[in-house]
């Protein structure tokens, strides 16, 4: 890639800085971890890593970098791509060869979504590998998008109000999940995949999939964005802003002890003057 122009410099220099913002807010990386970065041949995973190994350069603290790949061998998956890409890049990568595949096609009836259970398996191999390798963090390539998505798909479908944290302690206690481009939004991260030329690996298993719930309510989100400019960073914001005592969670706020606070100053209204 040659010069950037003005505009593309202006893109690099917001999705680094936003980036690095996100890692600063939620201290996502400290001095002497192992960010094992996962890589799923994407726009947004191939963003990260760039950002990461761009932040490795100009933190104050030092890190590593392991870029790590599962090849699910679904069919037609091009092998050679990663490895050829992450050479040249001149990193430590190591490719998780696991049948994944096989098992989500066995056990999804057709016409399904696949994209649950293929998650759920492919995040337990990663858990596993980040272990065995000693790394103290697993970076994921979600961006601001992808958590407001979640978000809705969650109150809509499952009648909670959760999305995806920018840092996360997984379930068995050992690995600690990090987002860095939480503060990034999609539109950003496509236009800068698009300038570096990233050897992009479609998904062939659930990404071909049509009318996914995720779909219906990214189409939604489209929508209000057209005709409301800064909506979805308004939701991201009160993901940043909750009030329990203005919800009805009563594990998150105590609704059944609140009483009148007699040594409260009374206010009185001027009736005259109304």
């Amino acid at each position: 890639m040659g010069t950037l122009t003005v505009n593309q410099n202006k893109l690099q220099k917001r999705l680094r800085r936003l980036a690095g913002e996100a890692v600063a807010d939620f201290n996502m990386i400290e001095e002497g971890d192992k960010v094992m970065v996962c890589l799923s041949g994407g726009k947004d995973s191939y963003t990260m890593l760039d950002v990461l190994m761009h932040l490795q350069k100009v933190a104050p603290i030092k890190f590593e970098i392991v870029a790590v790949n599962m090849d699910q061998k679904q069919p037609g998956f091009p092998e050679h791509v990663l490895p050829a890409y992450l050479k040249e890049l001149g990193i430590e990568y190591h490719i998780v060869e696991k049948d994944t595949y096989s098992v989500v096609k066995e056990l999804v009836p057709e016409g399904k979504t696949t994209c649950s259970l293929c998650s759920r398996l492919r995040r337990g191999t990663l858990y596993t590998f980040a272990d065995e390798i000693g790394a103290t963090k697993m970076a994921l390539g979600h961006h601001r998008d992808d958590i407001v998505e979640t978000f809705f798909l969650n109150m809509f479908y499952n009648g909670s109000l959760k999305a995806m944290p920018p840092k996360l302690l997984a379930d068995d206690g050992r690995n600690v999940v990090i987002r860095p481009l939480a503060y990034c939004n999609e539109k950003d991260i496509q236009a800068y995949s698009d300038l570096k030329q990233f050897p992009i690996i479609p998904c062939n298993l659930c990404g071909s999939q049509e009318n996914l719930q995720r779909q219906v309510v990214k189409e939604m989100l489209q929508e209000w964005e057209r005709k409301s400019p800064g909506r979805t960073e308004n939701i991201f914001r009160g993901l940043q802003n909750v009030i329990p005592s203005q919800l009805a969670d009563r594990n998150l706020f105590d609704f059944t002890s609140l009483r009148i606070d007699d040594t409260a100053t009374p206010r009185f209204v001027n009736l005259v003057n109304l």
